[in-house]
């Protein structure tokens, strides 16, 4: 454990509550129910599901960053120090978040973790927010607390559940054309980030141990190399995925050999970029895919 974690599990008063075990939730100097999500995707939701009840700070929210490459620092403990709810991915994602909840035990802070929800685990991939089964389940999580922690507002948060999944259904229903379009097509990626949304649209998604290796901060294998590109210089894939937060020189070169071999690319993201909702964020994502599959640049 590095001095700086240690640090910070000293000097923190964290701790995690399971969920349903808090009555009456900390509330800022205004009243708000405090609340820390740890990628800014989460922070959105909540923020749409709680409205001026909730005051969300977002740890991971910066879209030219790779998250990977972040470390918890001394702001990180101070935003979760007073937070009622906190809600994190989980599935060694964010595995910074668990070091600093396992720090103490204690009652008052409820904590929501993804992975959990959905019964994800370790060494699965970690990019649950694609799954469009992902997000409505953490809502209803988020509003039956905020309900429970604060009842004299319960009549907004179940407005605000009521169209924020009413809002999903667009998504859905972009994923079902798509699945009905493009169903079987083989398309290739950098990282499994795409990976849950890829499957919901039932695409065939090549090179998997390539983009694992990726994920993990490994080197593939000369074969796993060669088989990628091979792929796109053969035009045996559609399109080319990649996450535009990681962008290293391996991933330079296949967008290269994409480019080279008229492959078309589109980049995804695991930060919700500036001035857009989770739904907005999905939907563009999403229109991109279309156009390339499509043949079309956009």
């Amino acid at each position: 454990m590095s001095k700086l974690v240690a640090a910070l599990l000293t000097c923190t008063a964290l701790f995690s509550a399971s969920f349903g075990g808090i009555a009456v939730a900390q509330t800022t100097a205004n009243g708000t129910v405090a609340v820390v999500a740890a990628e800014n995707f989460y922070g959105d939701v909540v923020q749409q599901l709680g409205g001026n009840h909730v005051q969300v700070t977002s740890i991971l929210s910066n879209p030219d960053e790779d998250p990977h490459l972040f470390e918890a620092s001394p702001k990180t403990a101070r935003a979760l120090q007073n937070a009622a709810l906190v809600v994190y991915n989980g599935a060694d994602y964010d595995p910074w978040m668990d070091k600093l909840l396992g720090a103490s035990k204690g009652k008052g802070r409820t904590t929501i973790v993804a992975a959990q929800l959905t019964g994800k685990k370790s060494g699965d991939n970690p990019h649950l927010w694609y799954d469009p089964a992902t997000m409505p389940t953490v809502a209803k999580a988020v509003s039956a607390y905020l309900v429970q922690a604060d009842p004299a507002h319960k009549a907004d948060y179940d407005a605000r559940l009521d169209t924020f999944l009413t809002s999903l259904k667009p998504i859905d229903t972009r994923v079902a054309a798509l699945k009905s379009q493009f169903k079987g097509v083989p398309v290739t990626a950098t990282e499994p980030v795409f990976g849950y949304m890829s499957d919901a649209i039932c695409l065939d998604m090549r090179n998997a141990r390539f983009q694992l290796a990726a994920m993990n901060d490994t080197e593939p294998s000369a074969s796993d190399i060669a088989a990628f590109e091979k792929d796109l210089r053969d035009r045996q894939v559609h399109v080319l995925i990649y996450n535009s937060q990681a962008t290293e020189a391996l991933t330079k070169r296949m967008l290269k050999v994409a480019h080279d071999s008229h492959v078309p690319s589109i980049s995804v993201t695991e930060t919700l970029p500036a001035g857009k909702t989770f739904q907005t964020w999905m939907t563009s994502q999403l229109d991109a895919l279309s156009a390339a599959l499509q043949g079309k640049t956009r």
